[in-house]
């Protein structure tokens, strides 16, 4: 799955990330880049909603498990379980979100789960970035479940 095919994914499965103008810079099975503008993301201080933030920081921790899945030919249903979102400062332009699947061996460990039939759960993270700066972290947690 590319970079278009992402966008084109998330946009007619997930319409919140349409709407938010979300746009899929990057997407291998290293890792994915999303990017939202400020302008449909925008709250009453001119800065970036802090539920907006949140939601493409799960788009990009959700898309890269889905891109590597799809790499390795899994298929399965990926569903956000928990989260814990920190802001570090406010979001004053457009800002990406940048995730990548877990290291090899969380990886090996999830997808011999997945193989076997069974649920299996997963850790990703998301760093936004705005400007140059860290503007916030993602830490998700994932369940994924086989078709």
């Amino acid at each position: 799955m590319n970079a278009a095919q992402l966008e084109e994914y998330l946009h007619e499965r997930i319409p919140l990330s349409s709407a938010m103008a979300v746009e899929v810079r990057a997407a291998t099975a290293d890792g994915v880049e999303l990017y939202a503008p400020l302008a449909p993301n925008i709250n009453h201080r001119d800065t970036v909603f802090g539920g907006s933030a949140s939601a493409v920081a799960i788009l990009a921790a959700w898309s890269a498990l889905l891109v590597r899945m799809r790499a390795e030919g899994l298929e399965a249903r990926i569903v956000i379980r928990r989260n814990t979102m920190s802001y570090e400062r406010p979001i004053t332009g457009g800002f990406t979100a940048r995730a990548a699947p877990p290291d090899e061996a969380t990886w090996a460990k999830f997808t011999a789960t997945l193989r076997r039939g069974r649920a299996a759960r997963v850790r990703v993270g998301a760093t936004l970035e705005c400007g140059g700066e860290t503007v916030g972290e993602l830490d998700g947690e994932f369940a994924v479940l086989p078709p």
